[in-house]
């Protein structure tokens, strides 16, 4: 599980990655980076820790699937929190496709998605 100060939840946030951020896209995700914010919401903190959000249509497929495909990418972004400089907000978006794959499909995508985004080779 994702720890809950790692969560993106507001659409604003969500917003400003999608809006601000890089994209890199891959057959079963597209991931959006925006780098270095600071979150108006947390208190006294001048730069919050890197937080992911997921976008898992209908499109993806039934509900059982979309939240199997949410659980799914919510343990591989945990593990790879720690490659994102603070205050990033990360937004992963599961394309159809991604219903049907398996969890080293995913990763892979994620990992090379991921790997784009932080050599800067992105829009």
């Amino acid at each position: 599980m994702l720890p809950t100060e790692h969560r993106l939840r507001r659409r604003e946030d969500f917003a400003t990655a999608v809006r601000r951020g890089r994209r890199a896209g891959r057959p079963l995700l597209v991931v959006h980076l925006c780098s270095g914010v600071t979150d108006p919401h947390a208190p006294g903190e001048v730069v919050s820790p890197t937080r992911a959000g997921f976008v898992v249509s209908k499109a993806i497929g039934s509900a059982v699937v979309r939240n199997k495909v949410k659980r799914r990418l919510r343990h591989l972004m945990r593990d790879r929190l720690t490659l994102f400089p603070p205050g990033s907000l990360v937004v992963v978006r599961a394309l159809p496709g991604s219903g049907d794959a398996d969890h080293a499909q995913l990763a892979e995508d994620l990992d090379a998605a991921l790997q784009r985004l932080l050599r800067g080779g992105a829009r």
